[in-house]
This record gives C-alpha cells, structure tokens and sequence, in this order.
C-alpha cells in the first residue's frame, strides 16, 4: 500500500475546520509520514502552484518568514495560517467575515445546549447609510463602516466575536452574557457608536447611528444558527419601526431540562471532539 504524507501542522489559528489531528477513518490504515521525520524538499514546495496565493498575501498586506531562513515546512505553515486568517476576516473593516462568524454561532450554540449557560447575539444595522453614500460618495460611506467597525470592536471581551454580517450590518456574539444584563451591554453598544466622530474629509465629519435587535439562546436546546439569527432581526426590524437609533431586545424564555436530557444534550456535540 502506498505512503501518505498528510502534513500535521501545530496550529491552524481561526481555521477550526482544518485540524488534521484526527485522521479520517479511510485513512486510519495507511503508513504515515510526519512532516517532522521527512520534511518537504524544496523541490516538493517548487512543484506547487502558489502564485495565486502569494499574491492575495501581498495585496492584503500579509508578511511572510525570509524563505531563505526557515525550512519548506515552517515556510509553507506560515503561508497556511496567513491564508486561514485572510479568509476569516472582512477585507475592509478587519472584522471577522459573515463565514467566521456562522462558525463561532454553530460553536456557542452547541455551548449553550450542553452548558445552559446564557449567550446573546446581537444584529446591528447602520442607520440611513445609502444617505450617506448618496451625500458623501461611497469613498466616505467606506470611511464609516471602519469607523462603526472600530466602535463596536472597542465594545467586546477577548471572548465575544464582531463581525460585518454584511453591507452595512454588524454582528456580535455574546457568550456569557445573562439576559440582567443584555439591555445595557446593547446601550452601551448603541451610545458609542452614536457618540464616535468619522472624519470623511479634512475638517469634516459625520456622526452616525445604528438599531440594534438582540435574542438570547434557549439553554438546554440545540437550535440552529438561522434560527437564532432570524429571532435577533425580528427585534432590529422592531427597532428600525420604533424610530430607529434604539436597542431591542428578545426576552428570553426558562427551560427546565433532566439531568437526564442534559446527558443527551452532552453525547450529541458536534464539538465535543475538538474540545
């Protein structure tokens, strides 16, 4: 039977999906070649087709280890982790992308199901943003989306994700967040957004606002991320109605679970593994 060389990098930083720990059971009987007992040759890296690759890495600003000073392999990591990253992350704000947060979602929804411990999410949505186009050009309405982004990335913990859902819509996840609590984390939101000044031209500057609609996960119950993301934009189209600029907030309902169903809920994580 032929030899397999599936690379075993450390570390695939923001890209859960590519851990290679695990070997898939197709796999499990084929003779294995660790990248640290037969390193890639030169030769190895030369025959594949990079120059895609590189060039997105330099046109998004990535900087590479000197090839010169480091083996094929820490060189073709650093190129991997370069690239994971770059495919997380909004290419304008620098905010994680709508694919890294539906990722975080799925995780903090397993979480919550085996935990019960409470989470937020909150839909964010710039308010009269095509005005601002329209008025200032698209060039000033890029300039506020950094300016929104920055704000709300100033308003997280290490553990929360903020992301650009899209267009002018952001995104938060709150893990740990109990719903005493919800109301005035999303304020506190809302008010530093209003209060940040974007300088769109020299001298001159806009202020902007945002709605916001938040739901809480069920604890004790596995549901889905369109489901909680749906449940979220019911409340920031409730916000948009009320007259814009405000937070609205789902409440949250009680679940009494078994310690029984709470074993259930344990031996169906689609995470479990990866913890």
């Amino acid at each position: 039977m032929g030899r397999v060389r599936l690379p075993n990098p450390p570390d695939f930083a923001g890209c859960p999906a590519a851990r290679l720990d695990r070997i898939p059971a197709p796999f499990a009987q084929l003779p294995f070649v660790h990248p640290q007992t037969e390193p890639a040759s030169t030769e190895d890296a030369a025959v594949l087709r990079l120059a895609p690759a590189m060039q997105l890495l330099a046109q998004s600003g990535r900087e590479l280890p000197d090839r010169r000073s480091v083996t094929p392999v820490v060189w073709m990591q650093a190129v991997i982790d370069a690239l994971c990253e770059l495919s997380s992350r909004d290419p304008l704000t620098g905010l994680a992308n709508r694919r890294q947060f539906e990722t975080a979602l799925a995780s903090e929804i397993d979480r919550v199901a085996r935990a019960g411990e409470p989470a937020l999410v909150l839909m964010i949505d710039i308010d009269h943003f095509k005005k601002v186009n329209d008025t200032h050009g698209h060039s000033a309405g890029d300039l506020v989306l950094k300016g929104v982004a920055q704000a709300l990335h100033d308003c997280i913990r290490p553990m929360d994700t903020v992301a650009r859902f899209g267009g002018e819509e952001f995104a938060m996840i709150l893990p740990n967040c109990p719903p005493s609590f919800g109301s005035t984390v999303a304020e506190r939101v809302r008010m530093k957004v209003q209060n940040r000044a974007v300088a769109i031209s020299p001298g001159q500057q806009v202020h902007v606002t945002v709605s916001i609609g938040g739901a809480f996960a069920p604890q004790w119950v596995r549901s889905s991320a369109p489901l909680w993301i749906e449940r979220a934009d019911q409340q920031l189209y409730r916000a948009k109605a009320e007259g814009r600029n405000r937070a609205c907030l789902e409440q949250p309902t009680v679940s009494l679970v078994s310690a029984e169903e709470k074993g259930l809920l344990f031996g169906t994580s689609q995470f479990a593994e990866l913890e």
